[in-house]
């Protein structure tokens, strides 16, 4: 197991390495996919997480007190600075390409797996994390309905998807990986582009090629070695990136488009009785991991409830994500 162990990390590393010297900074993951240091201000009064990411007071450090644990903002090309990493982490068995960086700019479009099916196949493995997108060894394809949802998108909204990199990774669905332009920010986003499409943008990672985590390998797709991340097209751009401010029609967000986290939102509520707290679970991590968990809370409260938890229920469901989320298990 140890020996597996050690291998597991050494190909990370030299996939990390290689990932760096094409321009796409890198950080070590755990086999839960999230950051395998730890926060060094996790011990200090008012930091309220594990995580550098998302935390008021110490937690709002992003790096600048020099030791690493600061998740994404770690994330470096530096040859020399990405071996520190993997060394104060050798657990690590995977890394993590932060996204919205130069030179790349990368934005990751995730196909997702069935929504039911995710759930089932996290409450199995107890990968509460949430999963980032589908794809595995004997890779089968993502759902029907993200596929057909970014399909109808390109057809209204005349774009075409370049032929680019694609990473299939193990619950069953693929990340699209596109480059943005500078100065211009795309945000995450769990299902607000369509059901079963995520979004990696600024503030977020991808799990690289090479990984290994808890649940499987993520491997490049047929065609995409040697392949660079392809300019997004332009139509999907605007898709991505927020509405302008003064253009929203009320408390529901952007006239037209969902509000962000609807599609989590509408996965707890179909929740029938014995799997409402995996499904209000599974939500609030994907909430949490982009992002807007605590602007998200009320709603996914007021949805469980709806379904049949108590409040008291509901609430400790979602604490419990947020703290997972918030640093490596």
């Amino acid at each position: 197991m140890a020996i597996t162990a050690r291998h597991s990390t050494t190909l990370a590393l030299a996939h990390a390495l290689s990932a760096a010297e094409s321009g796409f900074p890198v950080i070590p993951l755990s086999p839960s996919k999230l950051p395998a240091l730890r926060s060094p201000h996790r011990n200090e009064p008012g930091s309220g997480a594990t995580s550098g990411q998302r935390a008021g007071g110490p937690g709002m450090c992003r790096g600048e007190c020099g030791l690493p644990g600061h998740g994404v903002h770690d994330a470096t090309t530096d040859p020399a600075a990405v071996r520190a990493l993997f060394a104060a982490a050798p657990w690590a068995t995977g890394y993590g390409i932060a996204c919205g960086r130069a030179p790349h700019h990368l934005i990751g479009v995730d196909l997702d797996v069935t929504p039911t099916t995710a759930a089932s196949a996290h409450s199995r493995a107890g990968d509460h994390a949430g999963d980032h997108a589908g794809g595995s060894n004997s890779a089968p394809d993502p759902t029907p309905d993200s596929v057909a949802a970014l399909q109808q998108l390109a057809f209204q909204h005349l774009f075409t998807l370049p032929e680019t990199v694609v990473v299939l990774t193990p619950s069953g669905g693929r990340h699209i990986w596109l480059s943005g332009p500078a100065g211009i920010t795309v945000p995450n986003s769990a299902g607000r582009l369509a059901p079963g499409i995520d979004v990696r943008g600024a503030g977020g990672y991808l799990v690289g090629p090479g990984s290994v985590t808890a649940r499987g390998a993520y491997r490049l797709a047929p065609g995409s070695a040697g392949l660079t991340p392809a300019p997004c097209p332009r139509a999907l751009l605007r898709l991505l990136t927020p509405p302008e401010r003064g253009r929203h029609s009320g408390p529901g967000g952007h006239r037209g488009r969902p509000a962000q986290g609807h599609g989590l939102v509408q996965f707890v509520l179909a929740a029938h009785a014995g799997q409402r707290n995996t499904r209000l679970f599974w939500a609030a991590c994907r909430a949490y991991e982009h992002g807007f968990g605590d602007s998200l809370l009320e709603t996914l409260v007021d949805a469980a409830v709806r379904t049949g938890l108590t409040e008291r229920e509901a609430r400790a469901t979602i604490a419990s994500a947020s703290r997972l989320t918030a640093g490596p298990a």
